[in-house]
Formats: structure tokens, sequence, C-alpha cells
């Protein structure tokens, strides 16, 4: 893999028992960047995200991570290699606090010498999680359990986030909110790779893209450019 890839997905092909989900699935994301996974629902988005994240293994194919191949490892490990994932959902815990909640991300070796800083960070992006840090997570809103689920993943210290649909179920205003915080976030330096039901939001925030279709990429390259192909526009924009 060229060093300027700090992800690359290579032909994978992934199985739930019989049913197959992902058919030689390619992806690349190079550092810095942010990244979108498009797709209607079933086209195997949340099962790419979940692959890199070592929940699902590949029957077929290989994922590299900096250099370092991370298809066969577990989890944790590819938590502790750099890389975090906000889960669609949010599925943060609810009667922890959202301190609690906070430090359950920074369990690794890895983010363990950087919590003080982490969590400063996390409430300099969210402060109403600061002012709320003795509230269960429970009780928060929906907006405010999603930016505690993002802080959750900033406090593994994270180089790469995937973020699976962060603006399912949420007043546009919160997205709004939400994609400007991700925009900052990649801004300091660590690169994002996205999930989005809204497809206009996701060429609109996103520098490149991938279209996926029953578990195979069928469309990718730069955002700008995707926004025109005739096949974008007529399946997902009307046109």
């Amino acid at each position: 893999m060229s060093e300027e890839w700090t992800l690359n997905v290579d032909h994978i092909d992934v199985y739930y028992g019989a049913f197959h989900a992902l058919w030689d699935l390619s992806l690349e994301v190079r550092k810095g960047e942010i990244v979108s996974l498009i797709g209607a629902n079933g086209s195997g988005k949340t099962t790419a995200l979940n692959t890199i994240m070592g929940l699902v293994h590949p029957t077929k194919g290989s994922i590299e991570f900096s250099g370092k191949r991370i298809d066969g490892l577990a989890t944790y490990d590819i938590v502790t290699l750099g890389i975090s994932q906000v889960p669609e959902g949010r599925r943060i815990f609810p009667d922890l606090t959202v301190l609690e909640n906070l430090i359950i991300g920074s369990y690794t070796g890895r983010a363990r010498v950087s919590k003080d800083q982490m969590l400063k960070r996390v409430y300099s992006l969210f402060p109403v999680l600061e002012e709320r840090e003795n509230q269960l997570g429970g009780t928060l809103s929906g907006g405010e359990q999603q930016m505690l689920a993002i802080g959750r993943a900033l406090m593994s210290n994270p180089e790469l986030i995937l973020f699976d649909e962060i603006s399912l179920g949420l007043a546009p205003i919160i997205v709004d909110r939400l994609y400007r915080t991700v925009e900052q976030i990649n801004s300091e330096g660590v690169t994002v790779l996205f999930v989005e039901q809204n497809v206009r939001r996701s060429l609109k925030q996103a520098k490149r893209a991938y279209i996926l279709k029953a578990g195979r990429v069928v469309l990718g390259g730069n955002a700008e450019d995707l926004r025109e192909e005739e096949e974008v526009k007529k399946a997902y924009f009307g046109v």
C-alpha cells in the first residue's frame, strides 16, 4: 500500500452465515481525508465499517491500516492501533454518567496516557457534556447522546474515526452542528470515513465517496464529480 493511504480495503468478501454481504469490496482512505460510503439500506455500508473494526472478518481479501494488516485482529487491537467508531444508534451506556461513558472510551494503553488531554478536547468540542458530566447518559436528548458517542470515540485518541449514520433521527439544526464538529475534528488531523443516509449531505461533506449497491462498490471518486454522474442523479436526486 502506498504510504499516502492510511486505510486500504482490498477486494474483501464478507458473509453472515450463508448470506454474502460484501462482494469483492475495495476502498481507500488517504490520511487527512473525509470519505463517504453511500448506498440504500441493506447495501452493506454498516457491514463495511464493522469489518474494518474487526467486528466481522472477511473470508477473502485484506485490510491494511497505516501499512499494517488488520483484518485478522480483534477489535480491541484495532482500536489500540488508532481506529475508533461512532456506531449507528449511538449505543451509549444509559445507566452510566456522561463522564463514565467518556472514560470507557479511554480503555486502551494508547488512550490512557492522554486521557486528561482528550477529555479537555471533548469538552471543548461539546461544552454541554462538561455541564452534564454527572448526568446519566440515558437522560440526555438524542443530539446530546450523539455528541457523547462522538466524544467517547475521541477518547481513544484515534487517527481514523468511522461514523455510522450520525444524523439518524435528529433535527436538521443538530445535524448541522454535528457535521461542523466532524469538520473541526478532521481539521485537527483525524481522518474520517462516514456512512450517511442523506446523499446530498454526504457528497457535500466528503472529499471522495464510494457508492455501494447490494454489497458491491458500483461507483467511486471525487464527491464533486459524483454529484454530476447521471446514475447518481437518477438514483438519489430524482433528476
